[in-house]
C-alpha cells in the first residue's frame, strides 16, 4: 500500500492535533445542548471515532451510508442513501461528521433531506475540504485540513475500497487509480 502514495499530506501527528482541535470547538458550541452526531459511512468511521471520545459532553451517535462515487474517482453528481437513520432527529441539533468535502453535492444533498426532518439545528464537521472542485455553495462548520486537487486516501478514506487503514493522509500515485 505504501508503494502506492506518491506523498503524505498529514501524518499521525497532526491529525490527532486537529481532531483534538475541533473536538475542543465543538465542545464549546454545544456545551449546554443535546447533541446528535451522524456519521456518513464508510469513510467518516475512523475520524468520527476519534473526534466523538475527545468532546467533552453527552450526546448520541447514528449513521447514514450515502453514495455519489460508486467505483469511480468522480462524483456523479446522483446521491443515493443506502442506509438511512436509525432514530428521529426532529428537534435536535445535529452534527454530520464526513471525511472529505469535494464538490459539495452530496454534504448539500444530505443537508437539505435532513433539514426536512425538522432539527434544531445541522452543522456540519469535515476533516478534509477540497475548495478546487466545490460545484455547490455549501456552509461548513468545523474543517480540519485544505486539501489539493488530487486524489487522497487514509484514515478512512479509500479508493475502490482499500486505503482506509493508511494511519495518515495521503495522494495517491496516479498510476494507481488510471489503470
Amino acid at each position: 500500500m505504501k508503494n502506492d502514495v506518491k506523498e503524505i499530506l498529514f501524518n499521525e501527528e497532526e491529525i490527532a492535533k486537529k481532531v483534538k482541535e475541533l473536538a475542543k470547538k465543538i465542545t464549546e458550541d454545544y456545551r449546554g445542548k443535546d447533541l446528535t452526531v451522524i456519521g456518513i459511512l464508510k469513510g467518516s468511521n475512523i475520524f468520527m471515532g476519534d473526534l466523538i471520545r475527545k468532546i467533552d459532553i453527552p450526546l448520541q451517535i447514528d449513521f447514514m451510508v450515502v453514495s455519489s462515487y460508486g467505483q469511480s474517482t468522480e462524483s456523479s453528481g446522483i446521491v443515493r442513501v443506502i442506509k438511512d437513520l436509525d432514530y428521529s432527529i426532529e428537534g435536535k441539533n445535529i452534527l454530520i461528521v464526513e471525511d472529505i468535502i469535494d464538490t459539495g453535492l452530496t454534504l448539500a444533498y444530505l443537508k437539505e433531506i435532513l433539514l426536512k426532518r425538522k432539527p434544531q439545528s445541522v452543522k456540519i464537521c469535515s476533516l478534509l475540504d477540497k475548495p478546487a472542485r466545490r460545484r455547490v455553495d455549501l456552509e461548513v462548520d468545523y474543517i480540519g485540513f485544505e486539501t489539493p486537487d488530487e486524489f487522497i486516501v487514509g484514515y478512512g478514506i479509500d479508493y475502490s475500497e482499500k486505503y482506509r487503514n493508511l494511519p495518515y493522509i495521503a495522494v495517491l500515485k496516479d498510476e494507481v487509480y488510471n489503470k
